[in-house]
């Protein structure tokens, strides 16, 4: 029985790291289509309808239920930031992604992003539970951040 449990704690985690390895993907082959269409909001575009394509299906075979449009008028005025948060991304992955290359974005995004989520946990933000900043928190950080300063210095050109 230990072995069932370690495997269903361990599943999560490949998930997530999977899903993190499809990132720099992403910024790689929205930056060829930006060069393609002549512009990186087009690419922006592309790469939205093509998620909305594949994103329905899902819904279909997940048999997910209606959406409750009605509930949107609740909605607090942050709930629409990731729509803003996803073409921001798309956007400066490429512009940047042929700049910095893969990784030099990538590790400037995940910078940005344990940047931000120590901010949101420290105050609670978006209806998450308070989470405070403490040494080790900061250490963490401070480590990523240093990590993103040798990347960008090891691929200075």
């Amino acid at each position: 029985m230990p072995n069932a449990l370690a495997l269903s704690a361990i599943i999560p985690l490949i998930i997530a790291l999977l899903a993190g390895a499809a990132v720099p993907f992403q910024a790689g082959s929205n930056a060829a289509l930006g060069r393609l269409l002549g512009h990186p909001l087009w690419a922006a575009g592309v790469s939205l309808l093509i998620s909305l394509m594949l994103l329905i299906p899902a819904l279909l075979v997940m048999r997910a239920p209606l959406p409750q449009l009605h509930n949107l008028a609740q909605a607090p005025w942050w709930a629409w930031l990731g729509g803003v948060a996803g073409v921001l991304y798309i956007t400066a992955a490429l512009v940047l992604t042929p700049r910095l290359g893969a990784a030099g974005f990538i590790v400037c995004v995940i910078a940005g992003q344990v940047l931000s989520s120590l901010l949101i946990d420290q105050w609670g933000l978006m209806g998450l539970a308070k989470q405070p900043v403490n040494g080790l928190r900061l250490a963490g950080v401070g480590m990523i951040i240093a990590g993103m300063l040798v990347v960008q210095w090891g691929t200075a050109r």
